[in-house]
């Protein structure tokens, strides 16, 4: 009902003599020019919007873009609603992911001296608004005074509105180009537009706009006007926040080198897909056809993208709509619900491949060969370090007994055999031959602290004890800089290479009867058991729950992302 009543308010401000909603022809103006037009003298083809000075504030809450985004159809009749699909996201949600809640709070808790730093960091990219508006104004963020958060209402302060709604729309398309893809703008850190004049705002969209529509966004809005820029489709917008340093904290102090938690950003770019593939044509699918981009006489438009920002984090979708009231979620329950669907597919349709390149037969026992092969542009997995793939091999003979098992999944979350799962100071090497069903390869990353301790601590983490994760095409391991290299034996492994990692099983036979059935899987876990299971010591409402949310979703943690098999 709401976004009705807002459309049939724009409606008839159109039909009250307010500015022709038509596609005008030529060059897009300068963003001065666009905005300082404002100025002119009122006309009926260019009225004059007033705006009293200081009222605006950088930000504005995701209600106000999604009432005119939403309903759009497609030349083929294919519906197209970029808030729906944008709410019902992780960028949406960011501020609500239990994860996040629970890990910032645990990280306070092992640092409380640093605790308003952490907060000021952490809210940079899952808080974005409120942190990025706190910064522009000398003030700290205070992010535990929000929480719980409360199903967004009228007597919802503007602020509170703005915290709940995580990377809004405002945020990405008020980013301007200066310093992106470099150091100035990682962590989030970004630089946002600045009132050309007064409090009238730049907001930057990969299409031209006409006269018409600007100004009735610039009303609806109060105060943004929309300008074209193609700094918006470039990958170096998403890497400001997907590259993350964190500075480890040591007891006494000591100054240690940055610590590169999250680099999928520079990953690519050490990949052949930064020739040819964006972040934005792979986790924003392009629309078929042409398509409006507003519900309000939007003209047609060819290279619209979907706002689902599909990526791979499966399990917190599936929570945000498990817990929809306890979260204050916004999206529908079959938003959510589409959006885990649609991630699900999309991991395993487009993430990885798995082939068994060679059985060999040998006296008492049979040789296997496995690769795994990365089929995205970064490492598999990515980003935060909890996330984990590993492979599976199952054998079973001519009567279906179980011959050899190497990587089952249990039903809390935790691998067969993983030492990390069943001792928080160890971890799984990586394997080029495995002999055993208790040893599993495992593509992932392992923290250690400063003295060499494994941990899930990102503020203790000082360096990776492995990283064996799965590189892709064009990823020379040989020539990565310092943050993005290969750690472990999989470094000098010749069969680990950017066209995937070959791992050789030797199974004995024992008694087995009649041809093998091998089977090959590559499977996914965006949140691991151990990074899960050590939240539990933090008594704090956080961290507590998200255990008990894993734990009730335990045995849904983990998918399938590639599959093989063969009877010899």
């Amino acid at each position: 009902m709401k976004i009705l009543a807002t459309l049939s308010m724009f409606a008839g401000f159109a039909m009250a003599g307010g500015p022709a909603l038509v596609q005008q022809q030529g060059a897009t103006p300068s963003v001065t020019s666009q905005v300082a037009a404002d100025k002119e003298t009122p006309t009926q083809e260019k009225p004059r919007i007033a705006y009293k000075k200081g009222v605006a504030t950088a930000f504005r809450s995701s209600d106000r873009c999604i009432a005119c985004h939403v309903g759009m159809k497609t030349g083929a009749g294919e519906d197209y609603s970029i808030g729906f699909d944008w709410r019902a996201s992780l960028m949406a949600n960011s501020s609500r992911d239990p994860y996040w809640q629970g890990s910032i709070r645990r990280e306070t808790m092992d640092h409380p001296e640093a605790s308003q730093h952490i907060q000021n960091e952490c809210t940079f990219c899952h808080m974005a608004p409120i942190r990025l508006e706190d910064r522009d104004a000398g003030r700290d963020t205070q992010v535990f005074s929000r929480f719980p958060f409360q199903k967004v209402s009228g007597k919802s302060s503007a602020s509170q509105r703005l915290a709940q709604d995580g990377v809004t729309c405002s945020v990405c398309h008020q980013i301007e180009k200066e310093g992106l893809g470099t150091d100035a703008t990682f962590n989030g850190n970004v630089m946002v537009s600045k009132a050309v004049i007064e409090d009238e705002r730049p907001e930057y969209g990969p299409f031209d706009p006409d006269h018409g529509h600007q100004t009735l966004m610039h009303s609806s809005t109060a105060g943004y006007l929309p300008v074209h820029s193609d700094h918006i489709r470039d990958s170096a917008l998403c890497g400001s926040c997907h590259t993350l340093y964190t500075d480890p904290i040591v007891v006494g102090g000591a100054k240690l080198p940055r610590f590169p938690e999250q680099m999928p950003y520079e990953e690519w770019q050490h990949s052949d897909f930064e020739k040819n593939q964006t972040c934005q044509q792979c986790h924003m699918p392009e629309v078929k056809g042409a398509t409006p981009v507003t519900a309000l006489y939007g003209p047609m438009r060819e290279g619209a993208r979907r706002h689902v920002f599909v990526g791979a984090n499966f399990v917190i979708a599936g929570m945000l709509n498990d817990h929809h009231d306890d979260l204050a979620v916004e999206a529908l329950p079959e938003e959510l619900k589409e959006a885990s669907a649609r991630t699900r597919e999309f991991l395993q349709t487009q993430a990885a491949r798995v082939t068994i390149e060679r059985v060999e037969e040998m006296p008492g026992k049979v040789a296997i060969e496995v690769v795994a092969q990365n089929l995205s542009g970064h490492k598999l997995p990515t980003a935060f370090p909890s996330r984990r793939a590993w492979l599976h091999l199952m054998v079973k003979d001519g009567s279906g007994n179980v011959v050899f098992e190497s990587g089952k999944l249990h039903a809390d979350g935790s691998i067969e055999g993983n030492a990390n799962d069943e001792d928080a100071t160890k971890f799984e090497p990586h394997y080029r031959e495995i002999t055993k069903p208790d040893e599993v390869e495992i593509f992932e990353p392992i923290l250690a602290d400063a003295q060499g301790k494994v941990t899930t601590g990102i503020l203790s983490a000082a360096r990776y004890a492995k990283d064996n994760r799965l590189l892709p095409a064009g990823f020379d391991k040989a020539t990565a800089n310092g943050d993005i290299q290969v750690v472990g034996d999989a470094a000098q492994d010749p069969n680990f290479t950017d066209r995937g990692s070959q791992v050789r099983y030797v199974v004995p036979r024992g008694n087995a009867t009649g041809k093998l059935t091998i089977v090959a899987e590559l499977w996914y876990q965006p949140i691991g058991y151990r990074w899960a299971h050590n939240l539990a010591p933090y008594k704090a409402s956080e961290p507590q729950r998200m255990v008990k949310y894993f734990e009730q979703s335990a045995s849904d943690s983990a998918i399938v992302l590639a599959k093989a098999e063969t009877i010899r």
